[in-house]
C-alpha cells in the first residue's frame, strides 16, 4: 500500500485526514510523523503538523512466534499430565515428604553453616564477652593504679612559672624582639613580666594582643602539664599596672557624674580583667552600683545610683 501525505493545524487532524484518504480505522493504520508544529512566544503554534500514512500491511506469522507456540503446546500438554496423575492419586494423601526433604536438606545446610563459621549470638569460649573483657581491664588498671595521696599537689608551681617564662622568652625572639622576663611567684599567683623597650606589638589597642600572648601561654603551661591549681598573668612593659591606673581614675570620674546626674552610664565593652578595676574601685564609693551586663566579647559595665 502506498503512503499518502497530510496537514494539519495539529498532528491530531493531520492524522484524520490521512485517515480519511485511507478509509479505515486508526488501528489499521501506522503513521510517520514528518514535522510537529512549534511553540511561539505568547502561546501561539508556528507551522503546521505534517505526516504520512498507509494501511497497516498484514503480515506473516513469524518463525519466533511458532516456535513459542511449539512451546506453549508443549506446557499445556505438561500440564494436564499433572493434573491427570494428581486426579489419579489416593484421596488422603498428601505431598509431605518432599515437604520433609525440603526441612531436612535446609537443617542440614544450616548445622553445615554453623560448623563453618562461628555464631554471632553466642560468645566464645576463648575470648570473653565485651561486660567481662571491660569488667577485667577496670579491675587490672585499678589494681596497677597508685593510691592517690590526699593533699598531693600533682604539679609543682615552679615547673609552671619556668615552662610560661620559657614560652615567653621563645615568643619575644619569634617576634624579633628585645626584652627580658622576669617569674614573680606568690604561692600559687605565677605572673610573668616582660622588661623592655618598644614592646607595643605584644601589647596591641587596648591590650588585646597581650590578652592573646596571656591564653597561649596558659596552654603552653598550665593545659600541658594538667595544671588547674595556679592563677598565671602575663604583663609587658608595666602596660597592666598603668591600665590599672587608668581605669581607676576613669571610674571615678563615671562615679561622679552619676553622682550629680543622677543618669546611669554605661561603660565601652571590656574584658573581665578591666571590669574587675572598675567594680573594685567603685566598691569604696558611696551612693554609686555596678553591674555587667551583655555577654563576651561584648560584656561592658553600667555604673547606676546606689538607690536607682
Amino acid at each position: 500500500m502506498e503512503w499518502v501525505e497530510t496537514t494539519g493545524k495539529t498532528l491530531a487532524e493531520a492524522k484524520d485526514a490521512a485517515l480519511d484518504q485511507l478509509g479505515v480505522h486508526e488501528e489499521d493504520a501506522e503513521f510517520d510523523v514528518l514535522e510537529e508544529p512549534q511553540q511561539g512566544l505568547f502561546g501561539r503554534v508556528r507551522g503546521e503538523a505534517r505526516v504520512r500514512a498507509r494501511v497497516r500491511p498484514a503480515q506473516a506469522r513469524q518463525k519466533v512466534d511458532r516456535r513459542d507456540r511449539k512451546r506453549a503446546e508443549r506446557a499445556e500438554k505438561t500440564d494436564k499430565g499433572e493434573t491427570t496423575r494428581t486426579a489419579s492419586e489416593k484421596p488422603g494423601t498428601t505431598q509431605a515428604k518432599p515437604v520433609k526433604s525440603a526441612a531436612k536438606s535446609a537443617t542440614g545446610a544450616a548445622k553445615a553453616k554453623s560448623l563453618r563459621e562461628p555464631s554471632l549470638r553466642e560468645p566464645s569460649l576463648r575470648e570473653p564477652s565485651p561486660r567481662q573483657a571491660a569488667t577485667g581491664e577496670a579491675t587490672k588498671s585499678s589494681a596497677n593504679k597508685p593510691a592517690k595521696v590526699e593533699g598531693e599537689n600533682s604539679v609543682d608551681p615552679a615547673q609552671v612559672g619556668a615552662e610560661a617564662r620559657r614560652f615567653v622568652d621563645e615568643l619575644v625572639a619569634a617576634f624579633k624582639l628585645t626584652g627580658t622576663t622576669e617569674l614573680i611567684s606568690d604561692g600559687d599567683d605565677l605572673e610573668i613580666r616582660v622588661h623592655g623597650q618598644e614592646l607595643g606589638l605584644l601589647v596591641g589597642p587596648r591590650g588585646t594582643t597581650l590578652q592573646a600572648v596571656q591564653d597561649l601561654t596558659r596552654v603552653a603551661s598550665q593545659r600541658r602539664l594538667g595544671d588547674h591549681d595556679t592563677r598565671l598573668r602575663v604583663d609587658v612593659g608595666g602596660y597592666r599596672e598603668r591600665r590599672r591606673a587608668a581605669l581607676g581614675t576613669f571610674a571615678t570620674q563615671m562615679a561622679e557624674e552619676v553622682k550629680v546626674s543622677g543618669v546611669a552610664r554605661v561603660l565601652e565593652p571590656m574584658s573581665s580583667a578591666d571590669r574587675k578595676v572598675i567594680h573594685d574601685t567603685l566598691a569604696t564609693i558611696d551612693d554609686v552600683s555596678t553591674r555587667s551586663e551583655g555577654d563576651d566579647p561584648y560584656r561592658r559595665v553600667v555604673i547606676a545610683p546606689a538607690n536607682g
